[in-house]
């Protein structure tokens, strides 16, 4: 059972602990065998913490064989995107700018995990700031798609979502500023949640658009983000936006009835630009909720077409902002040689950030300047208004919404490079629910002709996680099919 331990999910690993059957310290030698065999091809690891991990593992044997765990998720092996600060290893954003850089705390996700008896097994691959669709702004390597290295794994949680896929580790997390979970878990058949805004503390989280961040897990199924989401949720006093709001025990969600729920199918998602294949899937995914007795109905979110806009503006509004902290001076990339101040902050920022970073700096910038604020930034915070009312309005007549989660299966590497705007397009299903602030999830539904996952999205009301946990619960027990492993298996 050893050499296969790295294939099993958090709560099946956990009964193997409470059965004597495994141990946590087998099971970590197991992910970071697998992660050893596979990893060169992959690239979805940027720092192996391999001798921490061997060491708590063989601390939580020991609470193990009392019997006494140290909580929910003791002894499973877990992956952090490098845009969480940890006390352990190097924080850089895969930016050259943060290089080397080694944070003083434990983001609070990072220090409830722990306290919930995890393993942390190290950092993986983003795209650099968080801003991408493919992981190929990483300023590290290039991480590849699990179900065919030819192609991209999505992004900017690329890493998190490979590592995943290809059973490196049981669970990881990742951010999702504008689809930053949902569409790298589609790409690479796993499931993905971003949270409602404040659901999750932020504290910890190297910001890009502190009005649309969110910190949320990549999972191997329902039953482990419900695991997870138990331990990572609620109020945190370091974090002003994380919400007061009472957390339920998301494992009580998990039952496969949607006979009472009301199923919204937004219009204007179902056209000619989502591909006949996609199209299938997703209208394949539908009929298993009628069958299982959900009523569906047809709901509009009129204000969709702006969504795409005004997310590149307000996104790189806050990013402008945001980044400016990073000047080579407290911490991070200084250029050698500058000749005065000024030209140190312009030759840090030049050689310490990727094109990316530097393209949504200076738009965002540009709409935040003296005599383009009014044109840009505040209309798009009014557009910003009228997309949250939409999927208001709907939520009055439906429980949860389903969409595609991607208007295609993962795209070839370098096939998107060129043309930001195309790039900016792959997230075109998953932006409105971050400018909404509602939570969305992503749960494979089924490979292309092309071998590839397709993901269904689960849009939910405001702190309404419970539901699309069911949901996705209830379609992983119907849908009839498990895509298999992946060809690098």
């Amino acid at each position: 059972m050893t050499g296969t331990l790295y294939r099993l999910t958090a709560h099946e690993l956990c009964d193997a602990y409470k059965s004597g059957k495994t141990t946590p310290s087998q099971a970590v030698s197991s992910c970071l065998d697998r992660i050893n065999a596979v990893d060169s091809k992959l690239k979805a690891f940027v720092d192996v913490w391999k001798d921490y991990a061997v060491d708590q593992a063989q601390a939580s044997d020991d609470r193990w064989a009392k019997g006494a765990p140290k909580g929910p998720l003791d002894g499973v092996p877990i992956g952090l995107k490098d845009v969480l600060c940890t006390k352990q290893g190097f924080t850089t954003c895969c930016s050259k700018i943060l290089r080397g850089y080694r944070s003083p705390f434990d983001a609070t996700v990072v220090e409830r995990l722990l306290n919930a008896g995890a393993i942390p097994v190290g950092k993986l691959n983003m795209d650099e700031f968080a801003m991408g669709s493919s992981t190929e702004n990483s300023s590290v390597q290039v991480t590849r798609n699990p179900w065919n290295l030819r192609c991209v794994p999505g992004g900017s949680s690329g890493g998190s979502a490979a590592a995943v896929a290809a059973d490196e580790c049981a669970i990881t997390l990742g951010s999702d500023t504008g689809g930053s979970i949902r569409q790298p878990a589609a790409c690479c058949g796993c499931v993905g949640l971003k949270p409602t805004y404040g659901r999750v503390s932020r504290y910890g989280l190297v910001a890009f658009a502190s009005s649309l961040d969110q910190i949320g897990p990549f999972t191997k199924d329902a039953h482990d983000m419900a695991l997870v989401m138990n331990v990572i949720s609620g109020r945190d006093p370091h974090d002003a936006t994380s919400a007061d709001v009472p957390v339920p025990d998301y494992t009580k969600a998990l039952r496969a009835d949607v006979s009472d729920l009301t199923v919204g199918l937004p219009k204007e998602y179902f056209t000619d630009a989502l591909g006949q294949e996609m199209r299938e899937k997703i209208e394949a995914a539908v009929k298993v909720f009628e069958k299982s007795g959900a009523k569906v109905i047809e709901v509009s979110l009129p204000h969709t077409d702006y969504a795409v806009a005004v997310y590149y503006i307000v996104c790189t509004a806050e990013a402008s902002a945001n980044l400016a902290r990073f000047d080579g001076v407290r911490y991070g990339y200084r250029a050698p040689n500058a000749v005065s101040v000024e030209d140190m902050y312009h030759r840090s920022k030049s050689e310490g950030y990727g094109p990316e970073v530097q393209r949504r700096i200076m738009l965002g910038t540009y709409v935040l300047s003296s005599g383009y604020y009014d044109a840009y930034y505040l209309k798009a915070q009014k557009a910003r208004a009228l997309i949250r009312r939409d999927f208001t309005n709907a939520f009055q007549k439906c429980d949860v919404i389903l969409t595609p989660t991607a208007p295609t299966p993962a795209f070839e590497i370098g096939a998107k490079t060129a043309d930001p705007l195309e790039m900016y397009l792959s997230d075109i299903y998953t932006i409105s629910v971050n400018l909404a602030g509602i939570p969305g999830l992503s749960i494979p539904c089924g490979l292309t002709a092309s071998k590839l996952p397709a993901g269904l999205q689960i849009l939910g009301k405001p702190f309404g996680e419970e539901t699309l946990l069911r949901a996705a619960y209830t379609y992983e027990q119907k849908r009839g099919f498990t895509l298999g492993q992946p060809p690098i298996s």
